[in-house]
């Protein structure tokens, strides 16, 4: 009996020492978030006159919760997209406007967290605002959801205008009753963005960047962005008004999954 005694607690002993060499490491391990390659930069260090609305750090969007990877409401992007985004505000400040961005960078766990989102079709909390008219079966075949963005890629961002001064947007408040995002702007949230036609994110053919339903000054505030950021370079996605690319893009076929926020974009020396 004390022979066995004595060799468990050996057994114990050597089990406990292994565990403490093991754990810390794989914690710290799994605990540590990739970095950002050198060319992205905060667009603020560029340009800190552009609006930044960051929607996917807040509950305000179409899934109704902060959003995975999005830890600081900061604007990340390629420093070639970002020093454009600068030439095109300087263009517009000039005309009265300023830019204002909902999502630059989208790191791929966001992504992911949209998937699961859009697979679970009892979760319709925030379809009386943005997708009131489609079905949550046909997210995926109809586009509005994807494995994959090429906002992963750091040259892709979703912007609008807003006009000089600029008024402060209200904060939402989870559980407002929500309006249609294509409601008449008095109607649907409130946003400071000139009148696009539809709100940010908002999933339906209305929000077709040259929808031919979309007309008068909806559709020059839609061109008055779409001419200005063309000149400097951006590709609109024609299925959304407010998505543009920076071409060409510095990783066109790499997707990121730094988290957004100022730690990514500090190297380890």
């Amino acid at each position: 009996m004390t022979r066995l005694t004595t060799v468990a607690r050996a057994l114990l002993t050597t089990f406990a020492a292994l565990l403490a060499s093991i754990t810390p490491g794989t914690t710290a391990r799994a605990g540590t978030d990739p970095k950002a390659p050198e060319d992205f930069v905060a667009l603020r260090s560029v340009d800190p006159t552009i609006i930044q609305e960051m929607r996917y750090v807040t509950p305000h969007n179409f899934v109704g919760e902060r959003i995975d990877g999005y830890r600081q409401p900061i604007c990340i992007l390629t420093r070639p997209a970002a020093q454009a985004l600068h030439k095109a505000q300087r263009q517009l400040l000039r005309k009265g406007y300023t830019l204002k961005v909902y999502d630059c960078y989208r790191p791929q766990r966001a992504v992911d967290h949209f998937v699961r989102w859009a697979e679970d079709l009892d979760d319709e909390a925030m379809k009386g605002e943005f997708y009131p008219n489609v079905d949550k079966t046909r997210l995926f075949a109809d586009g509005y959801i994807a494995a994959k963005s090429g906002h992963s890629r750091g040259s892709t961002l979703d912007v609008t205008l807003v006009r000089l001064p600029a008024k402060p947007t209200r904060p939402y408040h989870p559980g407002e009753t929500l309006v249609p995002c294509f409601a008449p702007q008095g109607e649907r949230f409130p946003d400071n963005s000139i009148d696009m036609g539809t709100g940010f994110d908002c999933f339906d053919t209305l929000s077709h960047t040259l929808d031919p339903r979309i007309q008068g000054h909806q559709r020059a505030n839609r061109l008055l962005l779409k001419g200005t950021l063309e000149g400097l370079g951006f590709v609109n996605l024609a299925e959304e008004w407010w998505h543009y690319t920076f071409k060409p893009e510095a990783h066109p076929d790499t997707y990121f999954d730094f988290p957004v926020a100022r730690k990514s974009l500090t190297r380890a020396h």
